[in-house]
């Protein structure tokens, strides 16, 4: 073994052994149920200085949610430079029933909020996908993406994030094959529809394993500086809303059958990134939010105005206007099933 072999040998272990660390802490975070989540209440919070409060907060979710962010990151790097994309376009430009579940699956494996969607979705959209599997492929992945289900688990517990995890992909899929069968999403495809069998044949070679690792892990890297900076502002603005919001007023409107309408309806317009939408709604759980409302909180996002204006864009009012309207009516669902099935109104 030359100089060169045992230099890219070291730097082969030394990914792993990085990778490997964030993956054994978060099993030994969750085999030992140390909790990921800060600790603070709104009665530790009120007492202090107004320009503490942020910091007492931050400094709080730092020390226990280094883990859950650290291992997300990680494994979201993993993901997008091993998951095959050929593979991904070629089923999901598929006409079979089985291209939304697949659709549903992978969105997952993209930790992205709703605004970096938009110009997947519209990769897709130009490379040949049906616009069934490419609005569940946007639907789904800012819900149900893998640092989203994490955040969501430590964040506001089992029971919640399956729901919504469930809840999200299910809608995903029944939105998106809606919107494929009414005339102006089959003209739509039309439109972009290409001759599949126009192909060409592309050799890949494939690189070195330290080279995918240290991809992988840059691109957990470029997440990570996209996202922490405008979660950090998330929990600033949730630890006011945490000491200061009126919890009356949650209990009178986030509660009951009506407070899942009112969450749906707040939860859409009011553009929150992921992250920072999963914090929040945890500061409202404990201002008294009910966990079926919490339900349609968590649904809002493929709904937000930012992000509706952007795909119009791309595939017209009529397609956004009806998985809008569909999402909201979805998310007001939800939660009432919820609130139901377990009583949680």
């Amino acid at each position: 073994m030359n100089l060169l072999e045992k230099k890219r040998a070291l730097k082969t272990i030394s990914m792993l052994a990085f990778i490997t660390f964030f993956i054994a802490m978060m099993i030994r975070a969750i085999v030992g149920a140390y909790t990921l989540t800060p600790t603070s209440t709104a009665e530790d919070l009120q007492g202090l200085p107004i320009w503490e409060i942020p910091l007492v907060y931050m400094w709080d979710y730092a020390q226990h949610g280094w883990i859950c962010l650290g291992f997300a990151f990680v494994v979201s790097g993993l993901f997008a430079e091993f998951i095959p994309k050929p593979f991904m376009l070629k089923y999901m430009s598929s006409r079979k029933p089985i291209a939304y579940v697949i659709a549903m699956l992978i969105a997952p494996l993209f930790c992205v909020c709703s605004c970096t969607m938009v110009p997947l979705f519209s990769g897709l959209i130009y490379a040949g996908g049906g616009i069934g599997p490419a609005l569940t492929f946007l639907l789904a992945a800012p819900a149900n993406n893998l640092l989203a289900d994490i955040v969501t688990i430590q964040v506001l517990g089992w029971q919640i994030a399956l729901a919504d995890i469930i809840a999200a992909g299910v809608s995903a899929v029944i939105i998106g094959f809606i919107v494929s069968k009414t005339p102006w999403g089959k003209r739509f495809e039309q439109k972009f529809q290409k001759n599949q069998a126009q192909t060409t044949a592309i050799e890949l070679i494939e690189e070195p394993l330290d080279m995918r690792l240290w991809s992988a892990l840059k691109f957990g890297g470029y997440l990570a500086k996209r996202i922490i900076p405008a979660f950090a502002l998330g929990l600033v603005v949730v630890s006011y809303v945490q000491a200061f919001f009126p919890a009356e007023l949650v209990k009178a409107y986030l509660t009951r059958s009506t407070g899942v309408i009112y969450s749906a309806m707040l939860a859409g317009p009011l553009y929150t990134p992921t992250l920072i939408e999963v914090a929040l709604g945890k500061a409202l759980v404990n201002l008294g939010m009910a966990p079926a409302a919490t339900i349609a909180w968590l649904m809002g996002q493929p709904y937000d105005i930012p992000n509706m204006l952007s795909t119009s864009r791309i595939v017209g009012w009529k397609i956004v206007i009806t998985y809008g309207l569909l999402a909201f009516l979805a998310a007001i669902f939800s939660g009432l099933l919820y609130g139901v099935l377990t009583g949680g109104f």
